[in-house]
């Protein structure tokens, strides 16, 4: 029987290889305008987006349009190990490479998100998200609840789901997923 770390490890590949397929799709923008239909009562509140690599569903229009109402942070790998910073962004911002590949703002004005957009490797119908295994996203949430109420919005393509996902006590639940084809609450 495989263990934790190697069932992980192939429910990974097999998200990564769904959602390459569902991205060539592009299928994107329909997640985006859902995407803000479910951020818009959040209007005002600081919020976590995050810049794309790879084959990863894009937020950007809808960061762009909750920008205009609110702060909008995308993360900021310290080091392994940590939490999560976020660092103010705007669209049009001067950004640099960051470690993993995602961009950040070249000039970090560092807020605490109220509201997170968590990208995911895979998903479950029961809040249960799969991420990269580096458990940034499980400690940030952690941190950041512990000390107020602190909202994950799920963002994936409908084809990253799976079933049984292979988690552990110390992964972090999603508030809601939303894909370019629903919207699930818990």
């Amino acid at each position: 029987m495989m263990d934790l770390v190697e069932r992980k490890a192939v429910a990974r590949k097999e998200a990564f290889a769904r959602r390459k397929i569902a991205h060539e799709r592009g299928q994107g923008a329909l997640g985006a305008a859902r995407l803000l239909e479910v951020l818009e009562p959040f209007a005002g509140k600081t919020i976590a987006g995050y810049m794309p690599i790879r084959t990863e569903i894009d937020p950007l229009n809808a960061m762009a349009e909750m920008s205009k109402t609110g702060f909008v942070t995308v993360p900021v790998i310290k080091d392994a190990g940590f939490p999560l910073d976020f660092s103010v962004w705007t669209p049009g911002c001067a950004l640099v490479d960051g470690p993993f590949g995602a961009r950040v703002p070249e000039k970090a004005q560092f807020l605490e998100p109220e509201v997170l957009i968590v990208p995911l490797v895979g998903w479950d119908r029961q809040g249960g998200r799969l991420g990269y295994g580096g458990g940034f996203y499980d400690r940030t949430l952690e941190r950041l609840r512990g000390i107020r109420p602190t909202i994950a919005i799920g963002f994936a393509y409908a084809d990253q789901e799976a079933e049984n996902l292979p988690l552990e006590p110390t992964d972090q639940p999603l508030d809601c997923i939303v894909t370019e084809k629903e919207l699930i609450q818990f």
